[in-house]
């Protein structure tokens, strides 16, 4: 039997299954990082990450890009502690740098409805960057009234509540080293 770190966390038992293990998330992202590093090779490369659930990722990608980058990020929300998207998107934080002629990769955790990511895209692309590209650890395998190309992706997933590895259900479980399908008696 494998052992699995989480499994000492009290929160590990709210979870139904494990989707993907700490060490399966960490070989994809050392890849998506070794790809992003080759795709802008010699560019002036700017990561955007969107708080909270997304800030995991973004510090372990930025450790597996090997070329030279900054990183900001931007807050906002559709959730509000809930399970579904409430529709409207908040903004809770700007990002502070100039991104005007820069080559900018947006950092997201999940693509869900792509409600939320389509107004950040929208907002960031207002400020004229060399080009605007998204990295994406989670898609959600369900219908979506956004269409958001997605250059990376680091997991297709069902359309399943996931917590773990900065994703949250009411601000809990971010801090499980994996990504799993939360128990719906734990949100119903």
């Amino acid at each position: 039997m494998q052992h699995n770190p989480d499994a000492s966390n009290e929160l590990f038992g709210d979870l139904s299954h494990i989707l993907f293990t700490r060490e399966q998330i960490a070989d994809r992202v050392a890849r998506l990082g070794r790809q992003i590093s080759e795709d802008y090779a010699g560019q002036q490369l700017v990561l955007i990450n969107i708080l909270k659930g997304g800030i995991v990722f973004l510090a372990d990608l930025m450790r597996s890009i090997t070329i030279p980058h900054s990183f900001d990020v931007i807050g906002a929300s559709s959730y509000r502690g809930g399970t579904s998207t409430t529709g409207k998107v908040i903004i809770t934080k700007d990002v502070e740098l100039d991104l005007r002629g820069r080559n900018i990769l947006l950092v997201e955790d999940i693509l869900d409805t792509g409600h939320t990511l389509s107004v950040v895209c929208e907002l960031l692309k207002i400020q004229e960057p060399a080009s605007f590209e998204i990295c994406c650890l989670l898609n959600k395998k369900r219908p979506r009234n956004f269409k958001t190309p997605i250059k990376y992706v680091g997991f297709d997933i069902p359309d399943e509540f996931v917590v773990g590895y900065g994703l949250d259900y009411r601000e809990r479980y971010r801090n499980i080293g994996c990504v799993g399908v939360l128990k719906p008696e734990v949100y119903q």
